[in-house]
């Protein structure tokens, strides 16, 4: 187990700054997650961490050494790629063993740490196939295998399940998130994936544009984002985001489309009037026979649950889905209010979480 540390880490391509001012430090064995939209930089970070890009600025330490410099062999780091890269001309056992050999471990050290690894992996019945001969999964874990024969300090994944099929995806996860913590290996996780990133991290780090936009848990990314970025990137159906203004001195929000919504989590310091977007949850809004209309323009059963897509009623017509539980109800105008318990708060010029965080 190690501590990873980043200090004032930066990237840039020619004239393109792709990664700014990354400052992080992951405790021994933790898990941390980092997740954003296609090219907000996260594959960079996780090269940078493994020694294949040099930062523009910055330092990488590891366990206290500085290893900003140091040649990715020398690390001490394993890398579970996107397209596994096993060697399709070696069995199972020689992919895994491969790394081992080029150190120059004894046969019996390298039977033994394979063997381990293998029967952790559910691989033992498999040491003898090629690749070709195994299923995506099976290929995910031998990749797996691969890194944890070596012992590292420090795991780095980058999106390892982005080629496998849904179903074997969430088994996956599940086998990586029970792997990691078995081992108790510091791992460093890079996805595009939400759920990936709310179910694996101990904490996350949210990219938008190179830059931290939150670094958290995971519930508390989910319960508190520090920003209408984070709030819309995570949750599925993303956050329903409305205008309004700040009113009442401070102590509620009325929307563009008529309700007065009362914060109960204190008051906003702020002029009256000031410009305001209210985020609420699909599945936090409520059906109520005095609440606000919504015009239905499409309704899509899931089985145990249903969202209704539509556009509140004049002025604002603001689009919103709504997560219901069962059956959608029937008509073309559903009745919805908003709890304020359950509303966030967002400067609409800056997009940041309007109050405490």
């Amino acid at each position: 187990m190690a501590v990873l540390e980043l200090a004032g880490l930066r990237k840039s391509f020619g004239t393109t700054e792709v990664l700014r001012q990354i400052d992080l430090s992951l405790a021994s064995g933790e898990m941390l997650v980092i997740v954003g939209a296609s090219g907000c930089g996260k594959s960079t970070l996780l090269r940078m961490v493994a020694g294949l890009e040099a930062p523009s600025a910055g330092e990488i330490f590891l366990d206290g050494r500085d290893i900003t410099s140091v040649d990715p062999s020398a690390r001490d780091i394993a890398m579970v790629f996107q397209n596994y890269a096993l060697y399709p001309h070696m069995t199972v056992f020689d992919n895994m063993a491969y790394g081992l050999r080029i150190r120059g471990l004894s046969r019996d050290d390298i039977s033994r740490r394979v063997g381990e690894a293998a029967a952790l992996l559910g691989l033992s019945e498999l040491l003898g196939r090629k690749p070709r001969q195994l299923s995506g999964g099976q290929r995910q874990r031998v990749a797996m295998g691969r890194a944890i024969v070596r012992e590292p300090k420090l795991f780095l994944f980058d999106e390892p399940l982005s080629n496998l099929d849904a179903t074997l995806r969430v088994r996956t996860r599940a086998e990586i998130r029970r792997l990691q913590r078995r081992l108790g290996v510091t791992s460093l996780y890079v996805t595009h994936d939400q759920v990936e990133a709310m179910t694996l991290g101990d904490r996350l780090l949210v990219l938008h544009q190179g830059r931290p936009a939150q670094l958290a848990t995971p519930m508390e990314v989910f319960d508190r984002p520090a920003d209408t970025y984070v709030a819309s990137f995570i949750g599925a159906p993303a956050m329903n985001f409305l205008p309004a203004v700040l009113t009442d001195s401070g102590t509620a929000a009325r929307l563009e489309a008529g309700p007065v919504l009362r914060f109960v989590d204190g008051r906003r310091d702020g002029p009256e009037g000031m410009a305001l977007t209210i985020g609420v949850r699909p599945e936090h809004i409520r059906i109520a026979s005095d609440g606000a209309p919504l015009r239905i323009d499409l309704v899509e059963p899931l089985g145990s649950e249903t969202l209704v897509h539509g556009r509140l009623a004049p002025p604002g017509e603001a689009a919103l889905v709504v997560r219901l539980a069962g059956r959608a109800p029937e008509g073309e105008l559903l009745m919805v209010e908003f709890p304020p318990a359950e509303i966030h708060v967002f400067d609409a010029e800056t997009g940041q979480r309007f109050g405490a965080i």
